[in-house]
Parts: structure tokens; C-alpha cells; sequence
């Protein structure tokens, strides 16, 4: 086998590639199991870098069937405007991509951006993806089963941490999908050099990469503008991106504008806090100098309000900006591959118009502020031992500090006054991590990877108080509480080791085979910790506070534990793919998985809630719990003809089960069985596809936090779209013949059932979905 998988190719140094700069799966956007047969080469996740240099896209040409410069492209980087334009791309391949895993980028979900305004949407139907919808633009991610913080989410390197008691600003929410140039998703057994302090996998979401002019063409500019509209909530969105460079320098900006209503079920009623508003905008600037690539990017995020269906607050503020540099560079020993970042957020909760359970006092206003910082660094490293052997290390620093604080809304002493309430009072959250892996690829079949990284975290926070510090009296309501958190040390660190295992076989140009096992850890967040107003009795007034803190959209309890320990996760995975040799006319690919957890961070239920019926409270608390399901995912191609085009069927879904090991009780937020499949067709400029959503009824459901079953359901949805020179038109149905349902994962629906308790009638019940909606999304490039 040749070095040269290891090193950059002769005589493209010169013309500057970034080592690692965005993985693309060799220019077409696929899952990591339809890779080319270059994985049968001993291929390895930084191969040489390669510079394309575009050419005019033949007349009629299928747009998914691009070019490897076609399936990078960006925006404002068009084929027909810049012949000759330079363009970075990576191919990232061998086992830092496991089989399981799925790649996109913008080329793969431009069609879904005008029914969407939340990046968390693009890997909705990865296989052992599941969203956790919450407010319009901050779904969240659930992998195998695992969710939330369990999940490492990486925004352009970034490690963005969620600064709300109800998490409304999850790492996704800083993000536009027209931002979105690439997507990785890693579920289960993801190699430690993919990220730490997690437990289901990994995210990684990219902005378009920098371009650079080819010499001829001196200084190119280039950019596009977009507009989308849905008809369910009058929903409206702008996009826009601008270009400018030379061979050395490259300027890039980004922007995007969304709005809605509250949407309609399918029985055509309002479905109350589901209105929003969101803008984006980021700019890029990249400097090349030879085979180094030094990049700073900067963005800012201001939403006004977003609406939260199964939370008792919703978002009225939410204004963040960041700043984030890498450097990458190629030298004699390998690959570097450094970042720097940093983010503030300024968010503040409160109640909307639409929540009528407000009007009744002391619910008129209650603003509930967050301060937010997270900072770091990530350095990477690839280094060629041998011709098969490549080994990877690495230290990154996160640190986390947050405030938390609720201001008085009355002067006299009072459940809500005089005094401010300290949720979390000058949080900290600091880990430090470090990684060795190494890949060996053994013969033309047997390769390997091998990891194990640490991670230490340590946490404080500083004293709290309620509303009113006196303990006598209306005092009582937090003094006591807080008098028992402030007694006790606050300080903790958490020592976590991860390990990775991957063996892939290939014995032919037909079949994979890959088994993986991952000993993933992850220690609490600053809320599982430190929350720590409690109702002890049924006439502990403290319960406001309690309900206020939860981001799992069930209407419950929580309270904090200083006595959490870390929750470590063991997974096996075996991952088998079928598909012909070429890998264009099928694919089949399944994943079974098991995985237990020690220390799970789960709940006990300490009492009902006071003055709520049929919700509780809860505490954390570590258990044991498993996980089990599967995963799979296939492709077929019908008809490819000169005269009717490319027709072809394909399909995702899976299943997964948690359980409470100690209770035998079902996990929280488990999606039950569940597929999706696509009939897509394209000619010239035209691509089609109509879709069939299915999921199964959700039983098995935590009993603990009462939560509510759902009945299955199924939606079909249908998109075309058509692109000729420099326009693309959209036109697109979600939920075509206007099925109601309730999504297993969107929680309780808040509103009709505390407007029912203050009426003293209790109405408790699930989410609806969104009902029929016609989508449109016009694209102008120049």
C-alpha cells in the first residue's frame, strides 16, 4: 500500500489544502457505509487533501449526481458562475468514520430547508436519530436513545453548552440550516477522538468551508439569496450568503431570517407556544499560506421570542455572539489541526400572550435570566507511523461558566420577593481531556482502531438564596433550603476514562462487517448538581421554583444532587452492509446494539406536585439502566434511463428500548419502532420524492414521571424541485392528507393543562404535531 494515504499528493501541497478542514465522503455526501471502495485501500480519516477546480456542469445533468465539486460546494461558489473556481474538500474515510455512521452535506438537505427552521431537522432521519422537539428552532437530538447532554454536539469545533434551566438554547439553536455546509453523525461506538464527556454519540456540524480563487481568475465574488414560506403558521425565512477571495484570502458571510406563527394540527386547531423568531448571521475570514489554512470566524444570534409547547416558560430573549480560530497545517511528521473558541449568551425566560394560565396571579411576570459563557481550545493531531499504521492525539479544554438568577416581582416579602433568587450562582464547569488512537490497517480486508482518552471535570458554584433570605414567616418558602445547600462543599471533580474498539472486515466488494465496543463516560451538569430548591411537604410553597427547572418537557419537578456521580456507558455494536460493487445500485446496511449504564442519571420521585395535578417531583439520582435496539438503512435504484431518468427507493428507521434496571420501569423519551421511506426520481434539473413516515404506538413509557403514551401514526410527504442556471425553485407538502398525531417525543402539552388546573379541571396530554403544510423556497446565485 502506498504512503501516500497519509501524506498529501504530489504537487497539491503547493496549491494549499487544510488537513481536516470539513470531512466530505470523497465529494458525494453519503452515509460512511457507501463510501468508494477507497476504505478497501486502507484509506484513513486525513487523506491526501485535494484543490478542485470546477468546470461547467454539462447541460441536463441530474443534480444528485455531482461531482466531487459539485457535492462541496457553498455558498456563492457556483459551477456556472466560476469555471475555474479553487475549492477545498477533504475525503474523510477508514474507521474514524465507522459503518454506522451517516455524512451529509448542504448538497443532501438543500430540499428540506424550506419546511424546516431547525438544524436539528437535517439528521431526522439518520439512522438511531430522533428529535426531541422542542421550541421551532431548538430540537434536540437523540442518538440510540441517549439525548441531550449525553450527546456531543460540535459546532464548527465549538463545545456550546446550554445556558437554561429548561435547555431552549440547545448547540443546534446556533445554528441556521442554510449555515449548514456538513453534517456527521456518530451514533453509539464513536472513537474517542470524536469527542468526550458523553455517552450516545456525537454530532459534528460545520459551516461552509472557506474557497479560494484559482490564479487566473484574480479576485472572485460570488453569493446567493433565498426565501422559503410554509403555509402552516405563515411561516417565513430568508437566506443569504456572500464571497469574495484571491488565492491566498478568503471572506465569507452568512445569514439567515426565520418567522412563525403558531402552527395548526391536524384537526386544524392552534397549537399555543409554537410561534418564533430567529436570526443568524456569521463571517468568515481565511488566510492560506502554502499548506496552511488559518481561519477566524465570527456570529452573532438574536431571537425575540420563541415559544416552548411543553415548557411553563417560553423564550422572550436570547442574544449570543462567538468567536472562533483554527489553524490547520501539514508538516513532515503529519497533520495539526488547532482551534480556539468563545461564546456568550444573554437569555431571559418569561411567559408569552398565548400561555393563558399567566393572567392569574403570581404568574403575570416572572423573568428568569441566564448569563452564558463557554471557552476552549481542541488540538488534534495525525501522524503516519508506517504505511499502515496512523496514530491520532489530542487535548481539548472546555470550561463552562454560568449564572442563573430570577429578579423579584414584588417589593414585600413574598413567594416572589423582595429578593432575587440565585439558581445557580457563579457556575463553573471546566474539563480537560486528552486522547490517543491509533488505526492500523492490517491487509486488503482487516483494519482496526483502538482509542482511550481521559477526561477530569471539576465544578463549584457559590451560595444561593430564594426570595427572601429570612427564615421566619413567608422566609421559610427558600431559607431553609438554602441554608442546607450553602452548609455543604460545592466543589466536585470527576476523573472519567473512555475506550474505543473498532475491527471493520471487507472480504469482497460486496459485503462489510464491523463490531465496535465503547466505554463512554459522562459527569453531571451544572443543574443535575446544584438545583437545589425542594417540597418536602404538602405545604412547602416552594414548588414554583421546582417546575421552573427541567429540560425534558414533562411538565415535572427537579431538583439537583450534589451527591451524582459520573454515568459511564459500555456499548457493542455489530454493523453488517450488503451492496453491490460499485455501490451505486444497492446498499443494505443493519445495526443491532446493546448498551448498559453504570450510574445512569436518572430520577426518584420525592411527592406529587403541589397544586398540579397528575405531575411530580423529582430528584437525580444514579441507577443502572440498558439500552437495546436497532438500526437500518438501505437504498435500491429501479430505472436509470437517458429518457425517464433515475428512479429509486430507499429507507431508514430502527428501534430502541431503555430500562430503569432497578425498577424494571421503561427510560424517558424512548422513540418506538419507526421508518421512513423515500420514492425519489430525477431528470435534468428535476428532482422528486415522495415519502411515507411511519411510527408505531409508544407503550412503554416512564410510569415515574408520568409519561403519557401515543397512538402510531403515518405521514406522507412530497417535494420537487428544479434548478436551471442560476435559480432553484422548491415546492414541498409535510403531512399531506392532514393526519393528526402526537409526537412520541414532544412531551406534554403545557398550556390546556394548566389553564385546566386553574379552572379546576385537569386536561393532560400529549403534543400534536404540525398539521398539512405547503412549503415553497425560491434560490437565486450570482
Amino acid at each position: 500500500m502506498s504512503s501516500s494515504h497519509y501524506r498529501l499528493a504530489p504537487g497539491r501541497a503547493a496549491a494549499a489544502a487544510v488537513a481536516s478542514l470539513i470531512p466530505f465522503s470523497h465529494g458525494v455526501a453519503q452515509d460512511a457505509a457507501s463510501n468508494t471502495t477507497a476504505s478497501n485501500k486502507g484509506s484513513v480519516s486525513l487523506p491526501p487533501v485535494v484543490v478542485v477546480h470546477k468546470e461547467h456542469k454539462a447541460a441536463g445533468k441530474k443534480a444528485n449526481q455531482s461531482t466531487p465539486a459539485a457535492a462541496n460546494s457553498g455558498p456563492g461558489v457556483e459551477d456556472h458562475e466560476a469555471p475555474r473556481q479553487s475549492e477545498i474538500g477533504l475525503r474523510n474515510d477508514g474507521l474514524a468514520v465507522p459503518l454506522s455512521a451517516t455524512q451529509r452535506t448542504s448538497r443532501d438537505f438543500q430540499s428540506m430547508q424550506p419546511g424546516t427552521s431547525s438544524t436539528a431537522d437535517l439528521i431526522a432521519d439518520a439512522p438511531g436519530v430522533s428529535i426531541f422537539r422542542a421550541g421551532g428552532v431548538s430540537g434536540i437530538p437523540a442518538l440510540n436513545g441517549l439525548a441531550d447532554d449525553r450527546v456531543k454536539v460540535l459546532l464548527n469545533g465549538m463545545v456550546v453548552s446550554s445556558a437554561c434551566a429548561n435547555h431552549m438554547n440547545p448547540p443546534l439553536s446556533y445554528a441556521d440550516p442554510a449555515q449548514v455546509g456538513y453534517v456527521e453523525v456518530l451514533t453509539g461506538v464513536a472513537p474517542v477522538s470524536k469527542g468526550g464527556d458523553s455517552l450516545g454519540g456525537t454530532v459534528i456540524v460545520e459551516s461552509h468551508p472557506p474557497h479560494f480563487a484559482s490564479p487566473e481568475q484574480g479576485v472572485h465574488t460570488a453569493g446567493s439569496l433565498s426565501a422559503s414560506y410554509r403555509s402552516n403558521g405563515d411561516g417565513i425565512g430568508t437566506a443569504a450568503t456572500a464571497h469574495a477571495a484571491t488565492e491566498t484570502v478568503s471572506v465569507n458571510y452568512a445569514g439567515a431570517w426565520r418567522r412563525s406563527g403558531n402552527y395548526d394540527d391536524g384537526r386544524g386547531k392552534e397549537v399555543y407556544s409554537t410561534e418564533y423568531e430567529a436570526q443568524n448571521h456569521s463571517v468568515q475570514l481565511a488566510i492560506r499560506n502554502g499548506s496552511d489554512v488559518f481561519i477566524v470566524q465570527g456570529g452573532l444570534q438574536y431571537i425575540p421570542y420563541q415559544g416552548f409547547v411543553n415548557q411553563r416558560m417560553d423564550m422572550v430573549d436570547n442574544q449570543a455572539w462567538f468567536l472562533n480560530t483554527r489553524y490547520v497545517g501539514t508538516f513532515g511528521w503529519g497533520k495539526l489541526d488547532a482551534r480556539a473558541f468563545y461564546q456568550h449568551t444573554d437569555h431571559e425566560m418569561n411567559f408569552l400572550s398565548d400561555k393563558k394560565y399567566n393572567k392569574a396571579p403570581p404568574y403575570r411576570n416572572m423573568p428568569m435570566l441566564t448569563e452564558g459563557e463557554d471557552m476552549g481550545y481542541a488540538i488534534k493531531a495525525e501522524i503516519p507511523l508506517s504505511q499502515r499504521d496512523l496514530l491520532r492525539v489530542g487535548n481539548e479544554l472546555h470550561h463552562q461558566a454560568l449564572d442563573d438568577w430570577w429578579p423579584a416581582t414584588m417589593a414585600m416579602v413574598s413567594m416572589m420577593g423582595p429578593d432575587t433568587y440565585l439558581t445557580i450562582n457563579d457556575g463553573t464547569r471546566t474539563r480537560l481531556g486528552t486522547f490517543i488512537e491509533w488505526e492500523r490497517k492490517w491487509d486488503h480486508a482487516w483494519s482496526t482502531l483502538f482509542g482511550v482518552r481521559n477526561d477530569v471535570v471539576w465544578m463549584d458554584t457559590g451560595d444561593v438564596h430564594g426570595y427572601n433570605a429570612a427564615v421566619g414567616g413567608m422566609g421559610g418558602v427558600y431559607a431553609l433550603d438554602a441554608a442546607a445547600f450553602n452548609a455543604r462543599n460545592h466543589e466536585r471533580t470527576d476523573t472519567n476514562i473512555d475506550v474505543t474498539a473498532l475491527a471493520r472486515y471487507e472480504p469482497n466488494r460486496n459485503t462489510s462487517y464491523e463490531a465496535g465496543y465503547a466505554m463512554k463516560s459522562r459527569a453531571p451538569n451544572l443543574y443535575e448538581r446544584y438545583a437545589w430548591s425542594r417540597v418536602d411537604g404538602p405545604m412547602d410553597n416552594a414548588q414554583m421554583a421546582m417546575s421552573m427547572i427541567g429540560w425534558f418537557g414533562d411538565g415535572n419537578g427537579y431538583v439537583g444532587n450534589l451527591d451524582l456521580e459520573s454515568e459511564t456507558a459500555h456499548t457493542v455494536s455489530l454493523t453488517t452492509g450488503w451492496h453491490d460493487g460499485a455501490r451505486k445500485d444497492w446498499e443494505f446496511k443493519v445495526t443491532p446494539y446493546y448498551t448498559y449504564v453504570e450510574d445512569y442519571i436518572g430520577v426518584r420521585k420525592i411527592g406529587n406536585a403541589i397544586g398540579q395535578p397528575g405531575f411530580v417531583n423529582l430528584e437525580f439520582v444514579n441507577h443502572d439502566a440498558e439500552l437495546y435496539g436497532i438500526n437500518f438503512a438501505g437504498s435500491v435504484r429501479l430505472l436509470a434511463s437517458r429518457d425517464f431518468g433515475e428512479i429509486g427507493l430507499s429507507g431508514r428507521g430502527g428501534y430502541v428500548h431503555g430500562e430503569n434496571v432497578d425498577t424494571g420501569v421503561s427510560l424517558y423519551h424512548m422513540m418506538p419502532l419507526h421508518a421512513r421511506l423515500a420514492l425519489t426520481h430525477a431528470l435534468g434539473g428535476w428532482s422528486s420524492a415522495v415519502e411515507l413516515d411511519l411510527v408505531g404506538g409508544k407503550h412503554n413509557v416512564d410510569t415515574t414521571r408520568n409519561e403519557l403514551e401515543t397512538a402510531g401514526y403515518a405521514l406522507v410527504n412530497l417535494r420537487t424541485s428544479y434548478e436551471v442556471d442560476n435559480w432553484r425553485f422548491d415546492l414541498g407538502v409535510t403531512n399531506l392528507f392532514d393526519t393528526y398525531f402526537e409526537d412520541p417525543l414532544a412531551g406534554h402539552y403545557i398550556e390546556p393543562t394548566m389553564s385546566g388546573h386553574i379552572g379546576g379541571v385537569a386536561a393532560k396530554g400529549n403534543v400534536p404535531g404540525e398539521g398539512r403544510s405547503f412549503n415553497a423556497g425560491l434560490t437565486v446565485k450570482f
